[in-house]
């Protein structure tokens, strides 16, 4: 690896944890370089801005995601397990998500020719499992995903959105995944 890829992977790394942990508005640069032991300058010369380094941060972390978690329509419960599992390991991507949704809007489509496809070939896929099948017949492709999307990412701590009825009781971890995937057998 040469040095220039070594310092824009210890500052991808570092603006990765700065967004995750302050959103697009609160990260700084500054912060940034430190943390990368790289100069400033040097973020702008490969990245333009703070606005397309948050871009190349999130682009990399979802497109990861997408495919370290494949989808399997005829096998949501277990695709909801290992989403659940790949959030908590890497809870900076519900994160980063979460600061694109509130400072970015809800729409994910900044670049339509790459979200708009995996969406939809997702839900096509949904939509023929659910016509051969009659699994989750009675909600809408959409309607499915977004249901199990939610109750695959109730528990992660990333998650501003979740809310566990109760911090006190002692699930663990294990007991939370079995929940999700009977959830989600149950919903179908």
């Amino acid at each position: 690896m040469s040095r220039a890829d070594a310092t824009k992977a210890r500052i991808l790394q570092a603006a990765t944890d700065e967004f995750a942990a302050h959103g697009i508005a609160g990260a700084r640069v500054d912060r940034i370089a430190k943390a990368a032991a790289a100069n400033k300058n040097l973020i702008y010369v490969y990245f333009c801005s703070k606005d397309q380094l948050f871009d190349t941060v999130f682009d990399t972390h979802v497109t990861h995601g997408l495919h370290a978690v494949p989808f399997t329509p005829d096998d949501l419960p277990g695709y909801a397990g290992r989403l659940f599992d790949y959030c908590r390991l890497h809870p900076e991507v519900i994160r980063l998500a979460t600061w694109h949704r509130l400072e970015r809007g809800d729409s994910y489509d900044r670049d339509p020719a790459v979200a708009a496809p995996t969406r939809d070939a997702k839900l096509e896929a949904l939509a023929s499992v659910q016509k051969e099948d009659g699994i989750g017949a009675n909600f809408s492709p959409t309607a499915l995903l977004t249901l199990v999307l939610s109750l695959a990412l109730a528990w992660n701590p990333s998650n501003a959105t979740a809310m566990p009825a109760s911090t006190t009781e002692a699930e663990s971890t294990d007991d939370r995944r079995r929940s999700i995937i009977q959830a989600v057998r149950r919903l179908l």
